[in-house]
């Protein structure tokens, strides 16, 4: 999916044509005008058949902007313990990691909890960090790679089927753009608030999911709650994504951020535009590697139930 950083090579140079054929007119010309050009007429052959400056067509094609980060941290690593404990109380102690065949590129963990109360009901949490960088190539930079994608997540989660009261909203002070999309959902176990966090720093995109239900006549989570431990869980995920690369990963400095010249806010209440067709090919089957579409939380419910 994601290719390696691809150089632009230097074109072959353009061959010189007809140099010599012109050279012959300009000394006729030379001859005509003067009976004693002498000497100034083999200069003006030596100037005429003198090949001028060649041009590279790369001087013309700047190269590719490398990519910023050039990795990522273990996705079960990326939330401290305290954090897990305040959204996944009675969870695993270690999240379960989603199988990557490239960890560089792509990632996911999840952890869920059910607090069973026995007769009064359960309270059942789901978390799942899903992780998925970018590199430069012939498609653009990474981070216009990971903008894109970020807006494809972003409308995504806001056209979910069967979702309740949509909404969504910027988040300040989490990457260098963030989006949070919240929404409910009516399942045969119960009724099931959904949090949605797509966060993008540099040329790497955070998505967070995190959701929680009362089961069996238990109550249904506060919204407003879920959606702060969510908003606080993505701050983390994306600065541990920031300190794996504390040496300025591949370019060591930041890179243009292309939202600032983006026709739509991506933390509008719309959904954005869809990527480009060549990038929406190489970012599909990532994305579904990535772990961002995990099992629906009614599921992992019922299993735990």
């Amino acid at each position: 999916m994601h290719r390696p950083v691809q150089r632009v090579g230097r074109a072959p140079r353009l061959t010189r044509i007809l140099v010599s054929a012109a050279a012959v007119p300009v000394a006729l010309v030379a001859a005509g005008c003067s009976s004693d050009s002498g000497s100034g007429g083999d200069a003006q052959k030596s100037a005429s058949a003198a090949p001028g400056p060649t041009v590279s067509a790369s001087a013309s094609a700047p190269a590719v902007r490398p990519a910023a980060y050039a990795k990522l941290p273990k996705p079960c690593s990326v939330l401290p313990k305290k954090t897990l404990d305040e959204l996944v109380p009675k969870g695993p102690k270690s999240g379960k990691s989603g199988g990557s065949d490239d960890p560089a590129q792509r990632g996911n963990c999840n952890w869920s909890s059910l607090d069973n109360n026995g007769v009064k009901g359960s309270q059942f949490r789901w978390l799942n960090v899903a992780l998925l960088r970018f590199d430069s190539d012939a498609r653009g930079t990474g981070n216009e790679q990971a903008h894109e994608y970020f807006q494809k997540q972003v409308a995504g989660a806001l056209s979910v089927t069967g979702a309740l009261d949509s909404k969504s909203a910027p988040v300040a002070g989490t990457g260098a753009e963030a989006t949070a999309v919240r929404y409910g959902l009516k399942k045969k176990e119960g009724s099931f608030k959904q949090q949605t966090i797509v966060a993008r720093v540099e040329n790497v995109v955070v998505t967070l999911d995190y959701n929680g239900a009362g089961l069996a006549g238990e109550k249904t989570p506060d919204a407003a709650g879920l959606l702060k431990a969510a908003e606080k869980a993505a701050k983390e995920a994306v600065a541990a994504v920031s300190a794996a690369n504390k040496d300025g990963g591949a370019s060591g400095a930041a890179s243009p951020d292309p939202a600032s010249s983006s026709k739509a806010p991506s933390g509008s209440g719309a959904p954005s535009a869809s990527p480009s067709g060549s990038a929406a090919k190489g970012t599909s089957k990532t994305a579904d590697k990535a772990g961002s579409g995990s099992a629906s939380p009614s599921k992992s419910a019922a299993k735990k139930n």
